[in-house]
């Protein structure tokens, strides 16, 4: 493992950042990337001992991803294929105590629709700066900022899975850094569209979001299957949660802001409160309101 690492490192496996934003457009492959580098002598990195088997060998789940992105969160367009078999049966552990929680706070909200939007994870209660470790081995595929998850790492298992792990305050790894199961990835925060410390943590295979709660038994810190398969079926409910969030985007009533108006003057006027005027559209108490800005009210 050790090897692999050195080995990556070698080629300077560092994700450049382009301010791509999640499901914007997609990153340099890491193939891609080595062919395109140039060497000290002006020779292409093409020429070395780096090819696809290289890939297979050292990156978890290359076989299912053929690609190892590390600018886009999320490969939206091409998540669309799953994959081939009806049910693929994947390995999360040899005993239930595998599962090394990635921080030690309860839940404080569920995966699932939330205020008409879904939300792919669970929020995990945590202090800024408590430690935030990687719930299995694997290596890192994404380190950045990310104007909605903030500081934000992705890990690439080697059943390939991945686990998500968001709103840090700060991030401990790089991308193609090898790290064990409870290994640190950084402290926890509130960067990002974010209210209160917390971690947002999700797991995703092919880049469909999967509720840690039918994997993993949170509250207890085990894992609730030694095996768990994929099928069409994991994805149904989230289809169908998608289409009622799409209508629900119809309902929500806007305000123009005009000159004059404040955020307790709306407050008033619609019958909400300020902190949920503030919660639902991204704002603190103390913003300045410019005219012409929608102000969501329901």
């Amino acid at each position: 493992m050790l090897a692999a690492a050195l080995f990556l490192s070698a080629f300077g496996l560092q994700a450049q950042t382009t301010g791509t934003d999640i499901g914007g457009p997609e990153g340099l492959d890491l193939f891609e990337e080595l062919n395109e580098e140039e060497g000290t002598d002006g020779a292409s990195v093409l020429e070395s001992t780096w090819d696809v088997n290289d890939s297979l060998t050292f990156i978890p789940g290359y076989d299912m991803y053929c690609h190892w992105n590390t600018d886009v969160l999320f490969d939206r367009l091409g998540s669309a294929k799953h994959f081939d078999h009806d049910t693929l049966r994947l390995q999360l552990g040899e005993h239930e105590c595998d599962l090394n929680m990635p921080c030690t706070g309860g839940i404080t909200s569920n995966f699932g629709m939330r205020r008409g939007r879904m939300h792919y994870g669970v929020d995990l209660d945590l202090e800024t700066g408590d430690t935030v470790r990687a719930a299995f081995a694997g290596m890192v595929r994404i380190s950045k900022y990310n104007k909605t998850f903030g500081h934000v790492v992705v890990v690439r298992h080697y059943n390939g899975l991945e686990t998500v792990y968001a709103h840090l305050s700060k991030r401990s790894v790089q991308p193609g850094d090898l790290v064990e199961g409870g290994g640190v990835l950084g402290l926890g925060g509130n960067t990002g569209r974010s209210y209160g410390s917390h971690l947002h943590f999700e797991v995703r295979f092919l880049d469909q979001p999967i509720d840690p709660a039918l994997l993993f038994d949170l509250e207890h810190g085990s894992l609730r299957t030694l095996e768990f398969d994929i099928h069409k079926g994991n994805f149904a409910s989230m289809a169908a949660a998608k289409v009622a969030a799409q209508k629900s985007q119809g309902s929500r009533k806007y305000h123009v802001v005009r000159r004059g108006d404040t955020l307790y003057a709306l407050a008033r006027r619609y019958g909400v409160r300020v902190t949920d005027l503030c919660r639902i559209n991204g704002i603190s108490e103390r913003s300045t309101l410019s005219i012409g800005q929608r102000i969501r009210y329901n």
